[in-house]
């Protein structure tokens, strides 16, 4: 049941069509304060078209709205305040969780959708650090509530596993590097010789032209160059995937920057084709200075192809082989002006789906106020961060419930859950500090906060052992409609969360709902034998439903003991 939409219904009828449904729909507010109903809707965009003050206005039409589901309605100055009948709300909202479960806030849709994401995307022969996980969780929890909302999610991992680097590379490991050392520890010693290149080359300069040789024959396929190029992704995406288990994230390809190798011939064809390909100092570019953009480089001089020619590429496989309704990128903030290059030229190639895609920036992961430095081999490992992360939870967990059985692996849950919850709760373009001090207290809008209140709640129905929630006859008190509040907004939330491509809605949204759910506990006898159990029962169930939902969807796994 949508109450705000039942209230512009009776307000149309009141107003006698002076502002339809939809119009008056869109006026209506939530109040901060409960002396001021649920429901609000301000009259001062009446006033001009109806000749009255909208103080006139709200005492005419207050008293000629009435439905049982209004506890009453009240003029209040320039406002018309709805109070909803509580016990029958509550009851009508209980009942839809307990019957839809997992499925309450799905977004239901007639026709099939599909979204593309593309996200993570480290760099092969590089370790996994932790400047990724933004772009990692971020992406994976807009897969999740893109499902929820109806769409078939594809999650792309374009992976940095081309270009002038792995020349770099090549040469390293064939002057200074250890077969069976690689072997033993394939990211660290080729880190480790990557960074060794760019040492070695300050004393030696001629090492750039011998890199760039060897990228060449890379390109040519030399089989010496292409076998080395095979072990290091090989290797490199074996430790990517440790890391992607630990997260609990997966992908549906990992098509990266080499894959479309064989496929910008075509673009570059298209651009050909259609005129769009212009000569600057020497490159083809595509001009953009009617939107007064930069031109695109299409095409350097020596007749190499970048990163704009790739993305083209990747852009138009991708609508060809999923075809598509909305794809968006989460990259770095630092890519905008590629991206709305790139989109541009779509656009200028007469390719109408390019509107439906979108460049999802983000801000940095701070420590002690600077951006975490991946320079110099100072790489913050994400690998590293995670089990001390799962170390510290363990250590919380065996203070607080020492006799624990699964302790391990809810050391897991929490101590991951921790830090994705951490990254989430921040609006996306926010910068945010790092500490994992801080993201694994048990109090506080933290993971392990939301997690615990989960726990909270099985604890409580394990004792009362009841079931069958049949029975529940709604409730009235304030701190269980809080609760109720915050249970309706959840599919609400769950729209506006993929609308925005803003995980941070519901990262947010389940600190209100646990917020309320704790100060429920600690008001309320809930154990009580009275007449309102099953009905407190039922409460404490659909709170525990709609949270663990919340958590999944961030890409969260919820324990049912901490």
């Amino acid at each position: 049941m949508n109450y705000e939409l039942l209230y512009s219904e009776h307000l149309e009828k009141a107003l006698n069509g002076a502002l339809n449904k939809i119009e008056i729909n869109a006026l209506i507010e939530k109040p901060h304060y409960a002396d001021q109903g649920d429901l609000a809707f301000p009259c001062f965009q009446l006033a001009k078209s109806l000749r009255k003050s909208p103080v006139n206005i709200a005492q005419e039409i207050a008293p000629l709205i009435q439905h049982e589901l209004f506890a009453k309605v009240e003029a209040n100055g320039p406002y018309v305040n709805c109070f909803l009948n509580k016990k029958i709300v509550s009851k009508q909202i209980i009942e839809t969780v307990l019957n839809k479960g997992k499925d309450y806030g799905n977004q239901v849709s007639d026709e099939e959708k599909t979204i593309v994401i593309d996200c993570s995307s480290p760099n092969i022969a590089k370790p996994f650090s932790m400047g990724h996980i933004r772009s990692t969780m971020i992406g994976n929890a807009i897969g999740n509530i893109a499902q929820k909302n109806g769409y078939n999610a594809i999650k792309i991992n374009h992976l940095g596993d081309w270009g002038t680097q792995f020349g770099k590379l090549i040469v390293a490991y064939k002057r200074w590097g250890v077969e069976d050392k690689v072997k033993l520890n394939p990211i660290k010693e080729l880190l480790t010789l990557y960074i060794k290149f760019h040492e070695e080359v300050e004393k030696e300069p001629q090492l750039e032209e011998e890199a760039r040789s060897w990228f060449k024959k890379l390109e040519e396929k030399n089989e010496e160059a292409q076998e080395l190029w095979e072990w290091f992704r090989e290797e490199s995406l074996k430790e990517f995937k440790m890391v992607y288990d630990l997260l609990g994230v997966s992908f549906d390809s990992f098509n990266g920057e080499a894959f479309y190798n064989d496929k910008m011939d075509r673009i570059i064809t298209l651009l050909e084709e259609k005129k769009l390909l212009v000569e600057s100092e020497g490159a083809e570019v595509v001009d953009l200075s009617e939107i007064e953009l930069p031109p695109c480089l299409i095409r350097k001089s020596d007749g190499a192809t970048l990163y704009a020619t790739r993305d083209l590429a990747a852009a138009l496989y991708r609508k060809e082989t999923y075809d598509f309704d909305k794809a968006v990128y989460v990259v770095g903030g630092e890519q905008a002006l590629h991206f709305t290059q790139v989109f541009t030229v779509l656009n200028k190639m007469g390719y109408e789906w390019s509107k439906n895609m979108e460049h999802v920036p983000f801000g940095l992961i701070l420590q002690n106020g600077k951006k975490m430095s991946t320079r110099k081999g100072k790489i913050v490992l994400l690998e590293k961060v995670i089990e001390e992360a799962i170390t510290l939870a363990n250590q919380n967990i065996t203070d607080k419930n020492p006799n624990l059985k699964n302790k391990d692996e809810v050391a897991k849950m929490v101590g991951v859950g921790a830090i994705i919850f951490q990254d989430l709760k921040n609006d996306r373009m926010n910068n945010f500090e790092f500490s994992l001090e801080q993201m694994l207290k048990f109090e506080g809008e933290t993971g392990p906060y939301v997690q615990y209140s989960i726990v909270r709640t099985n604890s409580i129905l394990e004792k009362a052992n009841v079931t069958d929630f049949q029975n529940q006859e709604g409730l009235h008190d304030e701190y269980s409609w809080e609760i109720i509040k915050n249970i309706q907004a959840f599919p609400d939330k769950v729209k506006r969360s993929f609308e925005q491509n803003e995980p941070s809605v519901i990262a947010k949204y389940t600190i209100d709902l646990a917020q309320a759910f704790n100060k429920y506990y600690g008001n309320t006898h809930i154990l009580t034998e009275d007449d309102q159990l099953v009905s407190r029962l039922a409460l404490i169930k659909s709170v525990s439903i709609v949270l663990v939902e919340g958590l999944r969807l961030l890409g969260i796994r919820a324990p049912k003991e901490m």
